[in-house]
Protein backbone atom coordinates (compact mmCIF):
# COMPACT_ATOMS: atom_id res chain seq x y z
CA UNK A 1 0.00 0.00 0.00
CA UNK A 2 1.61 3.53 -0.70
CA UNK A 3 1.73 6.11 1.79
CA UNK A 4 -1.46 8.40 1.34
CA UNK A 5 0.87 11.64 2.11
CA UNK A 6 3.61 10.78 -0.37
CA UNK A 7 0.79 10.62 -2.91
CA UNK A 8 -0.79 13.93 -1.31
CA UNK A 9 2.88 15.74 -1.09
CA UNK A 10 4.44 14.63 -4.72
CA UNK A 11 1.50 13.65 -6.69
CA UNK A 12 2.75 14.19 -9.79
CA UNK A 13 6.16 12.27 -9.42
CA UNK A 14 3.74 9.34 -8.06
CA UNK A 15 1.49 9.34 -11.14
CA UNK A 16 4.24 9.57 -13.63
CA UNK A 17 5.74 6.16 -12.02
CA UNK A 18 2.74 4.25 -11.73
CA UNK A 19 2.17 5.12 -15.03
CA UNK A 20 5.35 3.04 -16.10
CA UNK A 21 2.72 -0.37 -15.05
CA UNK A 22 -0.61 1.30 -15.86
CA UNK A 23 -2.33 2.62 -18.25
CA UNK A 24 -4.21 5.38 -16.32
CA UNK A 25 -4.05 6.90 -13.10
CA UNK A 26 -6.11 9.25 -11.33
CA UNK A 27 -4.82 9.99 -7.38
CA UNK A 28 -7.41 13.37 -7.43
CA UNK A 29 -10.28 10.44 -6.70
CA UNK A 30 -7.84 9.28 -3.40
CA UNK A 31 -6.99 12.46 -2.22
CA UNK A 32 -10.81 13.32 -2.18
CA UNK A 33 -11.02 10.61 0.21
CA UNK A 34 -8.80 11.36 2.00
CA UNK A 35 -9.93 15.07 2.13
CA UNK A 36 -13.35 14.11 3.40
CA UNK A 37 -11.71 11.09 5.88
CA UNK A 38 -9.93 14.42 7.52
CA UNK A 39 -13.45 16.53 7.50
CA UNK A 40 -15.11 13.63 9.00
CA UNK A 41 -13.09 13.26 12.03
CA UNK A 42 -12.61 17.27 12.57
CA UNK A 43 -17.03 17.15 12.45
CA UNK A 44 -16.91 14.16 15.00
CA UNK A 45 -14.18 15.75 17.35
CA UNK A 46 -15.98 18.76 17.78
CA UNK A 47 -19.53 16.65 18.41
CA UNK A 48 -17.35 14.67 20.75
CA UNK A 49 -16.17 17.49 22.50
CA UNK A 50 -19.76 19.21 22.33
CA UNK A 51 -20.77 15.85 24.39
CA UNK A 52 -17.88 16.43 26.92
CA UNK A 53 -18.98 19.89 27.66
CA UNK A 54 -22.52 18.63 27.99
CA UNK A 55 -21.36 15.87 30.44
CA UNK A 56 -20.05 18.58 33.22
CA UNK A 57 -23.48 20.38 33.40
CA UNK A 58 -26.56 19.26 35.56
CA UNK A 59 -28.76 17.15 33.58
CA UNK A 60 -32.12 18.94 32.72
CA UNK A 61 -34.67 17.71 30.18
CA UNK A 62 -33.36 20.03 27.69
CA UNK A 63 -29.98 19.27 27.93
CA UNK A 64 -30.46 15.20 27.73
CA UNK A 65 -32.60 15.67 24.39
CA UNK A 66 -29.99 18.13 23.08
CA UNK A 67 -27.19 15.35 24.02
CA UNK A 68 -29.39 12.39 22.51
CA UNK A 69 -29.36 14.25 19.34
CA UNK A 70 -25.52 15.19 19.66
CA UNK A 71 -25.35 11.01 20.19
CA UNK A 72 -27.21 10.38 16.71
CA UNK A 73 -24.73 12.87 15.26
CA UNK A 74 -21.69 11.62 16.44
CA UNK A 75 -23.30 7.85 15.48
CA UNK A 76 -23.72 8.73 12.14
CA UNK A 77 -20.13 10.98 11.51
CA UNK A 78 -18.87 7.67 12.99
CA UNK A 79 -20.80 5.46 10.31
CA UNK A 80 -20.16 7.85 7.14
CA UNK A 81 -16.29 8.08 8.29
CA UNK A 82 -15.91 3.82 8.28
CA UNK A 83 -17.77 3.66 4.91
CA UNK A 84 -15.14 6.56 3.61
CA UNK A 85 -11.75 4.71 5.08
CA UNK A 86 -13.11 1.72 3.85
CA UNK A 87 -13.89 3.11 -0.02
CA UNK A 88 -9.89 4.73 0.70
CA UNK A 89 -8.07 1.29 1.92
CA UNK A 90 -10.41 -0.40 -1.38
CA UNK A 91 -8.58 2.09 -3.44
CA UNK A 92 -5.07 2.70 -2.50
CA UNK A 93 -4.96 -1.24 -1.74
CA UNK A 94 -6.00 -1.28 -6.02
CA UNK A 95 -2.62 0.53 -6.49
CA UNK A 96 0.72 -0.90 -7.09
CA UNK A 97 3.95 0.01 -6.05
CA UNK A 98 5.99 2.85 -7.51
CA UNK A 99 8.56 1.50 -9.52
CA UNK A 100 12.36 2.17 -8.72
CA UNK A 101 13.75 4.91 -11.15
CA UNK A 102 16.01 2.47 -12.75
CA UNK A 103 12.64 0.22 -13.32
CA UNK A 104 11.53 1.10 -17.56
CA UNK A 105 8.22 1.12 -18.64
CA UNK A 106 6.27 -1.30 -20.12
CA UNK A 107 6.00 -4.53 -20.36
CA UNK A 108 8.23 -8.41 -20.98
CA UNK A 109 9.33 -7.12 -24.26
CA UNK A 110 11.22 -4.23 -22.71
CA UNK A 111 12.76 -6.54 -20.18
CA UNK A 112 16.66 -6.46 -20.03
CA UNK A 113 19.07 -9.30 -19.82
CA UNK A 114 21.81 -7.96 -17.31
CA UNK A 115 24.20 -11.31 -17.70
CA UNK A 116 24.84 -14.48 -18.55
CA UNK A 117 26.04 -17.33 -17.13
CA UNK A 118 27.63 -20.35 -19.43
CA UNK A 119 27.32 -21.50 -23.15
CA UNK A 120 23.88 -22.97 -24.15
CA UNK A 121 24.33 -27.04 -24.50
CA UNK A 122 25.58 -27.77 -27.98
CA UNK A 123 24.16 -31.95 -28.86
CA UNK A 124 25.49 -33.45 -31.63
CA UNK A 125 22.03 -35.81 -31.56
CA UNK A 126 18.39 -35.23 -31.74
CA UNK A 127 17.89 -34.42 -27.95
CA UNK A 128 15.16 -35.43 -26.08
CA UNK A 129 12.57 -32.52 -24.05
CA UNK A 130 12.39 -33.44 -20.46
CA UNK A 131 8.91 -34.90 -20.57
CA UNK A 132 10.48 -37.76 -22.55
CA UNK A 133 12.95 -38.35 -20.64
CA UNK A 134 11.41 -38.25 -17.33
CA UNK A 135 9.28 -40.51 -18.70
CA UNK A 136 12.07 -42.80 -19.57
CA UNK A 137 14.22 -42.69 -17.07
CA UNK A 138 11.20 -43.29 -14.07
CA UNK A 139 11.68 -39.69 -12.61
CA UNK A 140 8.01 -38.70 -13.13
CA UNK A 141 4.57 -40.32 -13.46
CA UNK A 142 2.44 -38.01 -15.47
CA UNK A 143 -0.33 -40.33 -15.70
CA UNK A 144 -1.01 -41.57 -12.35
CA UNK A 145 -1.12 -37.54 -10.52
CA UNK A 146 -3.61 -36.99 -13.48
CA UNK A 147 -5.29 -39.73 -12.15
CA UNK A 148 -4.84 -38.83 -8.47
CA UNK A 149 -5.74 -34.76 -9.00
CA UNK A 150 -6.29 -33.99 -12.59
CA UNK A 151 -3.85 -32.00 -15.38
CA UNK A 152 -1.08 -29.43 -13.94
CA UNK A 153 0.44 -32.39 -11.42
CA UNK A 154 3.10 -34.82 -11.39
CA UNK A 155 4.39 -37.15 -9.17
CA UNK A 156 8.15 -38.00 -8.46
CA UNK A 157 9.15 -41.56 -8.53
CA UNK A 158 12.42 -43.03 -7.87
CA UNK A 159 15.58 -41.03 -8.38
CA UNK A 160 12.89 -38.44 -9.72
CA UNK A 161 12.13 -38.04 -5.69
CA UNK A 162 15.63 -38.34 -4.54
CA UNK A 163 16.94 -35.85 -7.20
CA UNK A 164 14.33 -32.95 -6.13
CA UNK A 165 15.08 -33.63 -2.15
CA UNK A 166 18.67 -33.20 -3.00
CA UNK A 167 17.72 -30.19 -5.18
CA UNK A 168 16.09 -29.02 -1.64
CA UNK A 169 18.72 -29.76 0.49
CA UNK A 170 21.09 -28.01 -1.23
CA UNK A 171 19.38 -25.09 -1.06
CA UNK A 172 18.81 -25.29 2.69
CA UNK A 173 22.39 -25.44 3.55
CA UNK A 174 23.14 -22.95 1.22
CA UNK A 175 21.27 -20.51 3.23
CA UNK A 176 22.03 -21.87 6.56
CA UNK A 177 25.71 -21.31 5.81
CA UNK A 178 25.15 -17.86 4.98
CA UNK A 179 23.05 -17.50 8.27
CA UNK A 180 19.85 -17.41 7.01
CA UNK A 181 17.30 -18.74 9.71
CA UNK A 182 14.99 -21.57 8.72
CA UNK A 183 11.29 -21.61 9.27
CA UNK A 184 8.66 -23.99 8.51
CA UNK A 185 5.48 -22.33 8.17
CA UNK A 186 1.68 -23.11 7.74
CA UNK A 187 0.65 -23.46 4.39
CA UNK A 188 -2.65 -22.44 5.26
CA UNK A 189 -3.15 -18.29 5.63
CA UNK A 190 -6.32 -16.29 6.34
CA UNK A 191 -8.01 -13.37 4.66
CA UNK A 192 -5.20 -10.87 6.86
CA UNK A 193 -2.35 -12.60 5.38
CA UNK A 194 -3.54 -13.13 2.13
CA UNK A 195 -4.04 -8.87 2.17
CA UNK A 196 -1.12 -8.12 3.52
CA UNK A 197 1.34 -10.16 0.48
CA UNK A 198 -0.71 -8.29 -1.48
CA UNK A 199 -2.53 -11.25 -3.31
CA UNK A 200 -6.04 -9.64 -2.05
CA UNK A 201 -8.27 -7.86 -3.20
CA UNK A 202 -7.07 -8.46 -6.76
CA UNK A 203 -6.03 -12.28 -7.06
CA UNK A 204 -8.75 -13.97 -4.90
CA UNK A 205 -8.76 -15.92 -8.21
CA UNK A 206 -5.55 -17.35 -8.49
CA UNK A 207 -5.59 -18.91 -5.13
CA UNK A 208 -7.00 -21.90 -3.80
CA UNK A 209 -9.48 -21.55 -0.82
CA UNK A 210 -11.22 -23.65 1.42
CA UNK A 211 -14.44 -23.67 3.42
CA UNK A 212 -13.35 -22.45 6.23
CA UNK A 213 -11.72 -19.23 4.27
CA UNK A 214 -8.15 -19.83 4.08
CA UNK A 215 -5.72 -19.90 1.51
CA UNK A 216 -3.46 -22.35 0.15
CA UNK A 217 -0.20 -20.40 0.33
CA UNK A 218 0.80 -19.82 -2.97
CA UNK A 219 4.25 -19.02 -2.26
CA UNK A 220 6.43 -19.20 0.98
CA UNK A 221 6.99 -15.04 0.58
CA UNK A 222 3.30 -14.98 1.59
CA UNK A 223 4.14 -16.77 5.09
CA UNK A 224 7.27 -15.45 5.50
CA UNK A 225 5.84 -11.77 5.28
CA UNK A 226 3.35 -12.22 7.87
CA UNK A 227 5.39 -14.14 10.15
CA UNK A 228 5.65 -10.65 11.75
CA UNK A 229 2.14 -9.26 10.96
CA UNK A 230 1.35 -6.19 13.21
CA UNK A 231 4.37 -6.08 14.83
CA UNK A 232 7.26 -3.67 16.11
CA UNK A 233 10.64 -5.36 15.18
CA UNK A 234 13.84 -4.61 17.33
CA UNK A 235 16.23 -2.08 15.64
CA UNK A 236 19.06 -4.21 17.06
CA UNK A 237 18.07 -7.27 15.05
CA UNK A 238 17.33 -5.98 12.05
CA UNK A 239 17.98 -7.33 9.10
CA UNK A 240 15.84 -10.61 9.95
CA UNK A 241 16.68 -12.84 7.45
CA UNK A 242 14.84 -15.91 7.39
CA UNK A 243 14.15 -18.90 4.49
CA UNK A 244 11.91 -21.40 4.31
CA UNK A 245 10.62 -24.46 2.32
CA UNK A 246 7.29 -24.81 1.16
CA UNK A 247 4.68 -26.50 -1.84
CA UNK A 248 3.33 -23.89 -3.22
CA UNK A 249 -0.46 -23.86 -4.60
CA UNK A 250 -1.40 -21.72 -7.63
CA UNK A 251 -4.70 -22.25 -9.84
CA UNK A 252 -2.77 -20.77 -12.91
CA UNK A 253 -6.34 -20.43 -14.71
CA UNK A 254 -6.20 -20.31 -18.17
CA UNK A 255 -2.53 -19.44 -18.33
CA UNK A 256 -1.21 -22.86 -20.09
CA UNK A 257 0.53 -22.81 -23.75
CA UNK A 258 1.18 -25.61 -25.57
CA UNK A 259 4.62 -25.49 -24.69
CA UNK A 260 4.52 -25.75 -21.13
CA UNK A 261 3.89 -29.31 -21.00
CA UNK A 262 5.38 -31.72 -18.08
CA UNK A 263 6.50 -29.28 -15.34
CA UNK A 264 7.05 -25.99 -16.66
CA UNK A 265 3.76 -24.39 -15.64
CA UNK A 266 1.64 -26.59 -12.63
CA UNK A 267 -0.55 -26.12 -9.79
CA UNK A 268 1.83 -27.66 -7.11
CA UNK A 269 5.08 -26.88 -7.02
CA UNK A 270 8.25 -26.93 -4.51
CA UNK A 271 9.99 -23.81 -3.33
CA UNK A 272 12.69 -22.35 -1.09
CA UNK A 273 12.22 -18.93 -0.27
CA UNK A 274 14.64 -16.16 0.94
CA UNK A 275 13.25 -12.76 2.96
CA UNK A 276 14.69 -10.23 4.47
CA UNK A 277 13.19 -7.42 6.81
CA UNK A 278 15.20 -4.46 6.56
CA UNK A 279 15.80 -0.57 7.69
CA UNK A 280 15.16 1.75 4.50
CA UNK A 281 18.20 2.49 4.23
CA UNK A 282 19.87 -1.02 4.03
CA UNK A 283 17.07 -2.16 1.26
CA UNK A 284 18.80 -2.25 -1.94
CA UNK A 285 22.37 -3.76 -0.06
CA UNK A 286 19.77 -5.93 0.59
CA UNK A 287 18.36 -7.00 -2.45
CA UNK A 288 21.93 -6.92 -4.67
CA UNK A 289 22.14 -9.72 -2.02
CA UNK A 290 19.41 -11.42 -2.42
CA UNK A 291 20.05 -11.80 -6.51
CA UNK A 292 23.28 -12.84 -5.59
CA UNK A 293 22.02 -15.85 -3.13
CA UNK A 294 20.01 -17.01 -6.44
CA UNK A 295 22.49 -16.53 -8.90
CA UNK A 296 25.05 -18.32 -7.23
CA UNK A 297 22.99 -21.40 -6.61
CA UNK A 298 22.35 -22.10 -10.40
CA UNK A 299 25.79 -21.39 -11.01
CA UNK A 300 26.73 -24.33 -8.45
CA UNK A 301 24.27 -26.60 -10.11
CA UNK A 302 26.42 -25.36 -13.58
CA UNK A 303 23.62 -24.78 -15.54
CA UNK A 304 23.11 -21.92 -18.47
CA UNK A 305 21.37 -19.20 -17.12
CA UNK A 306 20.41 -15.26 -17.62
CA UNK A 307 19.91 -12.15 -15.09
CA UNK A 308 16.61 -10.27 -15.99
CA UNK A 309 15.95 -6.99 -15.14
CA UNK A 310 11.89 -6.86 -14.99
CA UNK A 311 9.74 -3.88 -16.35
CA UNK A 312 7.44 -2.58 -14.51
CA UNK A 313 4.27 -4.79 -16.43
CA UNK A 314 6.42 -7.50 -15.64
CA UNK A 315 6.65 -7.43 -12.34
CA UNK A 316 4.42 -8.11 -9.44
CA UNK A 317 2.53 -4.93 -8.93
CA UNK A 318 3.40 -4.95 -5.00
CA UNK A 319 6.94 -4.92 -5.79
CA UNK A 320 9.40 -1.63 -6.75
CA UNK A 321 11.94 -3.87 -8.74
CA UNK A 322 12.39 -7.52 -9.68
CA UNK A 323 15.13 -9.53 -10.78
CA UNK A 324 15.05 -12.91 -12.51
CA UNK A 325 17.29 -15.76 -12.75
CA UNK A 326 16.28 -17.40 -15.70
CA UNK A 327 17.54 -21.08 -16.96
CA UNK A 328 17.85 -22.34 -20.60
CA UNK A 329 15.21 -25.25 -21.59
CA UNK A 330 16.77 -26.02 -25.14
CA UNK A 331 13.14 -28.13 -26.14
CA UNK A 332 11.56 -24.82 -25.34
CA UNK A 333 14.44 -22.79 -26.99
CA UNK A 334 13.51 -20.45 -23.96
CA UNK A 335 15.00 -19.12 -20.46
CA UNK A 336 13.02 -19.83 -17.71
CA UNK A 337 12.21 -18.36 -14.26
CA UNK A 338 13.63 -20.24 -11.57
CA UNK A 339 13.76 -17.41 -9.18
CA UNK A 340 12.26 -14.02 -9.25
CA UNK A 341 14.15 -11.68 -6.04
CA UNK A 342 11.75 -8.09 -5.06
CA UNK A 343 12.50 -5.50 -3.34
CA UNK A 344 9.02 -4.73 -2.02
CA UNK A 345 10.31 -1.06 -0.37
CA UNK A 346 7.18 -0.31 2.72
CA UNK A 347 4.58 -1.42 0.47
CA UNK A 348 3.72 -4.99 2.16
CA UNK A 349 5.13 -3.23 5.52
CA UNK A 350 1.90 -1.12 5.42
CA UNK A 351 -0.69 -3.64 4.47
CA UNK A 352 1.20 -6.07 6.83
CA UNK A 353 1.46 -2.85 9.53
CA UNK A 354 5.53 -4.70 10.60
CA UNK A 355 7.33 -1.47 12.34
CA UNK A 356 11.10 -0.85 13.71
CA UNK A 357 11.36 1.76 16.66
CA UNK A 358 13.61 4.68 15.64
CA UNK A 359 16.59 5.67 17.55
CA UNK A 360 14.22 9.07 18.06
CA UNK A 361 11.88 6.93 19.10
CA UNK A 362 9.39 7.09 16.31
CA UNK A 363 8.10 3.85 14.99
CA UNK A 364 9.05 3.70 10.95
CA UNK A 365 7.67 0.91 8.47
CA UNK A 366 10.43 -1.73 7.37
CA UNK A 367 11.25 -2.51 4.07
CA UNK A 368 10.70 -6.37 2.53
CA UNK A 369 12.58 -8.03 0.32
CA UNK A 370 12.10 -11.88 -1.17
CA UNK A 371 13.26 -14.45 -3.79
CA UNK A 372 13.52 -17.55 -4.47
CA UNK A 373 16.12 -19.62 -3.42
CA UNK A 374 15.72 -21.83 -5.66
CA UNK A 375 11.68 -23.09 -7.27
CA UNK A 376 12.71 -26.82 -8.54
CA UNK A 377 9.55 -27.22 -10.96
CA UNK A 378 11.89 -26.04 -13.76
CA UNK A 379 15.43 -26.83 -12.44
CA UNK A 380 14.51 -30.04 -13.03
CA UNK A 381 13.26 -29.87 -17.05
CA UNK A 382 16.38 -27.92 -17.06
CA UNK A 383 19.31 -30.19 -15.57
CA UNK A 384 17.47 -33.46 -17.36
CA UNK A 385 17.84 -31.36 -20.94
CA UNK A 386 21.24 -29.39 -20.39
CA UNK A 387 22.86 -32.40 -18.80
CA UNK A 388 21.32 -35.23 -20.94
CA UNK A 389 23.41 -38.07 -23.36
CA UNK A 390 22.89 -39.72 -26.34
CA UNK A 391 21.94 -42.78 -25.01
CA UNK A 392 19.14 -41.58 -22.72
CA UNK A 393 21.00 -41.08 -19.66
CA UNK A 394 21.24 -37.67 -17.63
CA UNK A 395 24.56 -36.38 -15.92
CA UNK A 396 23.72 -35.54 -12.34
CA UNK A 397 25.21 -31.91 -11.38
CA UNK A 398 28.48 -32.55 -9.22
CA UNK A 399 26.91 -30.83 -5.96
CA UNK A 400 24.25 -33.19 -5.92
CA UNK A 401 25.37 -36.32 -6.38
CA UNK A 402 25.86 -37.30 -2.87
CA UNK A 403 22.50 -37.02 -1.95
CA UNK A 404 21.36 -38.68 -5.30
CA UNK A 405 23.79 -41.27 -5.03
CA UNK A 406 24.96 -41.87 -8.36
CA UNK A 407 26.57 -39.84 -11.22
CA UNK A 408 23.77 -40.20 -13.73
CA UNK A 409 20.34 -41.48 -14.03
CA UNK A 410 20.22 -44.08 -16.69
CA UNK A 411 17.62 -46.43 -18.14
CA UNK A 412 18.78 -49.29 -16.09
CA UNK A 413 17.33 -47.31 -12.84
CA UNK A 414 13.80 -48.20 -13.83
CA UNK A 415 14.20 -51.80 -13.58
CA UNK A 416 12.74 -51.95 -10.58
CA UNK A 417 9.99 -49.50 -11.17
CA UNK A 418 8.90 -51.40 -14.33
CA UNK A 419 8.88 -54.50 -12.20
CA UNK A 420 6.52 -53.37 -9.40
CA UNK A 421 3.57 -52.03 -11.92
Amino acid sequence: MLDIQKIRNQKEEVEKALLKRMDKVDLDVVIKLDDERKELIAKADELKAERNKFSKTKPTPEIIEEMKKVGERIKEMDEKLEAVENELKEKLSALPNIPADDVVAGGKENNKVLKTFGDKPEFKFQPKDHVELATSLGLIDYERAAKMSGAGFWCYTGDGALLEWALLNYFVDFHKKNGYEFLLLPYLLNEESAYASGHLPKFREDLFWTEDKLCLDATSEMMLLNYHRDEILDTEKLPRKYYSYSTCFRREAGSYRKEERGMIRGHQFNKIEIFQFTKPENSWKAFDELVKNAEKLVEGLGLNFQTVQLAAEDASAAMAKTIDIEVWIPSMNIYKEVSSVSNALDYQARRANIRYKKEDGKNEFVHTLNGSGLATSRLIPAILEQFQNEDGSVNVPEVLQGMVGKKSLKHENIKTLKQNV
